[in-house]
């Protein structure tokens, strides 16, 4: 049998150990990582390998040669353009005329290869994938696979709310040469993303082989150290080079260890090296070939690459050290740092935690470098979350991160295009924007300056304008120490997970376009955008239909921006209107629960007192409303939607409702009774705003008060949210606390229940093995229907939890089949 080993990637996410070489030549135990791969092949008695190769072939081509040194014979397929996995195989068509198998140059494993070769030929299978439970499954292709070893469902790194199962592809596969008839040729084609699925479609599924051992892709700085770990402690069946000796220390030949220094195992030491006197090399280091460790230098679990010199009295602490580097004497290295090859570190010099220094670059003697990454020291899983980039002011949020971060965005961003920007009125926000204003100019891009303006507006102005997307600044509604920043597309939406990923990329590669002083971006301050966004809003409602209803209103905008444009449109549409809090306060664009209570308490007795047709609280984002009806009571924000759901059946045509899985199924029942289909998205505000990019939506809106009338403006707008429940009322002839108490009835619940990271998988594995007889959507999380009610476990994407919901005909039964799957839940966490 022949073989393929995939040897093209780049690396990126493992810069700048990847700078200047591919990432199979990363050193793993002091050989490249693909020399553990040919030795696995070939401890198989598969000799016959095919390498595909791509970014800088010849690092590869001259350290393997023609493989004679490692007893097996290689040839090489060279792909001019990334041509994605299944391409790079097609390009090698020429060399697989028989049944062979493809596995990656840059992965750790001591797989039993021969076992998933012989469950190939056992089923007779056109394609074979090797699988393996994974604790995290985030960053790999997530399959379920029936009780024949079939494969019924895959999907390529997941989210946590599609995750549905903890087994996943290792990109080894097992293939019969007629797989080659489903590849395109000379065109990107990749085996997870198109190549199975279209084995799916064409009713040829391929099978799925599980596998215990050891399996590790090494896809970032972490997971590299933590391989090196899991090899010193036997987890993976791989042997380091040289002499065994007590403790778990392995010393090559020629190395010269002082009776002195102080080691504890377990250790790898490479030929050649050298290791002064009083020296200290603690556990888990590695030390390559042909290195020298000076007198009373010391390293504890750091990985120092072959030909690298650590000076006297420097200290290494959970960090890598590139091949040829020179680390000075009373250096000091920290944890996370990665030290490129050919780097000079200067005499006491300090490199701080989780600093990248990219090859041939040199420190001065006595300098401290101290980027203050925040993200990365916090561990962060990724830089986006719930509420776009947010942290503490000044702490995780600073001008240094906003800068980094929009020359991130401006970098992905084509030069010479223009990006609206605006925040709140908190001097925080101004403070991050002007920072974000310059990173985006000096990527090239001009700003379109708002100043103090809700997103609503800016949404709109890039939705009608030529900009290519947005950026909004502003202090959290939930806590006065956070900010946030909001990214939009092209469309005013919040970005998509995918330019996030872009944005990260640029991000945490320190990867940033610099343009010349002639083409640095402009700032431009767009005049009359309020006025215009008014004119545009009441264009979009019948406003003679309000004027004629002479509607009493109570407005307590907050002390948000809302203040600022709503006295334009307010004076259109010949409302009789209280205002409360009408002016923009940066010290209160917070506001507490129980400050909230207040407020609404306010608002019912204003409307009490004056007698008006209901009462409106808009947040401090102008995103979201909040209602009092004319009898004074508070108007929940379930029955709100459920209420707008109604009459945009009755009054916006014909279209489909969107709203989130977590919503009543009251929704369905109002939307059948008048004709209307409902649309279920994700539960998060962007999935939201793209289903209502659909031309057949008509109405979006989830249960926090947020709301989304799509022929307008495809985002959360609160201003638009109160125009058309004016134009509502008025086309209903009720009054509001009468359309509410019409409501259909409904019982929701809702529980958080906590589950560490590496359970999260397991959970999800389980519930749908427990629901496998049940009627289930796998939209986000996993939803499972029964006879009068359904549940729903959704996986936290930023939090070790998972967020319980449930629907039922009484409220008890709703709270008892949330406490089910809650102590479900919790008994796979703790077992």
């Amino acid at each position: 049998m022949k073989a393929v080993v995939m040897a093209g990637g780049e690396g990126t996410r493992l810069r700048p150990l990847t700078s200047n070489q591919p990432k199979p030549m990363v050193s793993m135990v002091n050989k490249p990582v693909m020399e553990h791969i040919i030795k696995l092949l070939k401890g198989h008695g598969i000799t016959d390998i095919v390498v595909t190769l791509q970014f800088l072939p010849q690092v590869i081509k001259s350290y393997f040669g023609e493989g004679t040194d490692l007893g097996v014979t290689l040839s090489y397929s060279i792909e001019e353009t990334p041509l994605g996995t299944a391409g790079s195989v097609k390009n090698a068509e020429r060399h697989l005329d028989e049944t062979f198998i493809v596995i990656s140059g840059d992965v750790v494993t001591d797989i039993d290869i021969s076992q998933v070769i012989d469950f190939h030929k056992k089923k007779k299978s056109l394609a074979t994938l090797t699988l393996k439970s994974v604790e995290n499954p985030l960053e790999f292709g997530v399959v379920i696979a029936d009780k024949d070893g079939q494969i019924q469902k895959f999907l390529e790194k997941p989210t946590w709310g599609e995750i549905f199962s903890d087994t996943i592809n290792t990109g080894i596969y097992v293939l019969e040469p007629e797989i080659f008839d489903y590849i395109p040729a000379d065109k990107p084609f990749d085996f997870s993303k198109d190549l199975f699925p279209l084995l799916l479609k064409e009713g040829k599924p391929p099978c799925g082989c599980v596998v215990e051992g050891y399996w590790c892709d090494i896809g970032n700085v972490q997971q590299y150290i933590q391989a090196h770990q899991d090899i010193l402690e036997r987890k993976a069946k791989i042997e380091p080079n040289g002499i065994k000796m007590l403790e778990n220390i392995w010393v090559g030949k020629g190395s010269f260890i002082d009776p002195t220094v102080d080691l504890s195992g377990p250790v790898v030491i490479g030929q050649n090296v050298k290791i002064g006197a009083g020296a200290k090399v603690g556990k888990y280091s590695i030390i390559g070939n042909n290195v020298i460790i000076d007198k009373e230098a010391q390293t504890y679990r750091s990985i120092i690459l072959e030909n690298s010199f650590v000076g006297s009295q420097a200290r290494l602490y959970g960090c890598v050290v590139g091949r040829s580097c020179n680390v000075k004497k009373s250096a000091r290295l920290e944890q996370g740092v990665v030290i490129g090859d050919e780097c000079n570190i200067g005499e006491s010099a300090v490199v701080n935690h989780d600093v990248k220094i990219y090859p041939f670059k040199v420190v001065d003697a006595g300098a401290i470098v101290n980027t203050s990454i925040i993200w990365e020291s916090r561990g962060m899983r990724s830089l986006f979350g719930k509420q776009g980039v947010s942290g503490l002011i000044n702490i995780d949020i600073t001008p240094e991160l906003a800068v980094r971060l929009a020359m991130a965005y401006g970098t992905y961003l084509s030069k010479d295009t223009h990006v609206m920007v605006s925040r709140d009125a908190n001097r925080a926000s101004r403070m991050i924007k002007r920072a974000i204003v310059a990173g985006l100019n000096a990527t090239g891009i001009h700003c379109r300056d708002l100043r103090v303006a809700p997103t609503c507006i800016n949404r709109f102005n890039i939705h009608t304008s030529r900009c290519v997307g947005g950026v909004h600044v502003r202090v959290s509604p939930f806590d006065p120490q956070f900010l946030e920043i909001k990214f939009f597309d092209s469309e005013g939406i919040d970005i998509d997970e995918g330019t996030q990923r872009n944005i990260e990329r640029h991000y945490f590669r320190e990867d940033y376009r610099r343009v010349f002083y002639s083409e640095v971006g402009e700032v431009l301050f767009p005049a009359r955008t309020t006025q215009f966004y008014a004119d545009g809003l009441l264009k979009a409602v019948d406003k003679e239909l309000i004027r004629d209803a002479k509607f009493k209103v109570v407005v307590d905008y907050a002390y948000g921006s809302a203040s600022l444009m709503m006295p334009i449109l307010i004076g259109n549409l010949g409302c009789d209107v209280v205002s409360l809090h009408a002016f923009t306060d940066e010290d209160k664009t917070t506001i507490s629960g129980e400050e909230f209570e207040e407020h609404m308490r306010e608002l019912s007795n204003t409307v009490s007192m004056f007698k008006a047709d209901l009462g409106i609280l808009i947040d401090s984002a102008c995103e979201k409303v909040y209602l009092v009806d004319e009898r004074g009571r508070d108007v929940s924000p379930d029955d709100l939607l459920h209420l707008l759901v109604r009459l945009a059946c009755l009054f916006e045509g014909k279209g489909k409702i969107a709203v989130p899985l977590t919503t009543s199924s009251v929704v369905e029942e109002i939307a059948n009774r008048h004709g209307r289909k409902v649309l279920r998205t994700k539960v998060s505000p962007k999935a939201l705003m793209e289903a209502s990019l659909r031309s057949d939506v008509i109405f979006a809106g989830a249960q926090g008060g947020g709301f989304i009338f799509p022929k307008f403006l495809p985002s959360y707008d609160a201003t638009m949210t109160f125009c058309k429940i004016l134009e509502f009322l008025a086309k209903a002839k009720n009054p509001l606390s009468k359309l509410i108490d019409s409501l259909p009835e409904y019982h929701l619940a809702h529980r958080s229940v906590f589950c560490p990271w590496e359970q999260k998988g397991l959970v999800m594995r389980r519930l749908m093995e427990r629901a496998k007889d049940k009627k289930v959507e796998l939209i986000d999380g996993i939803k499972i229907y029964d006879t009068h009610r359904w549940a729903l476990v959704l996986p936290d994407p930023e939090e070790p939890i998972f967020r319980v919901y449930a629907e039922a005909d009484s409220d008890k039964r709703a709270k008892s089949e949330v406490n089910n799957y809650v102590k479900f839940v919790t008994e796979i966490a703790e077992s």
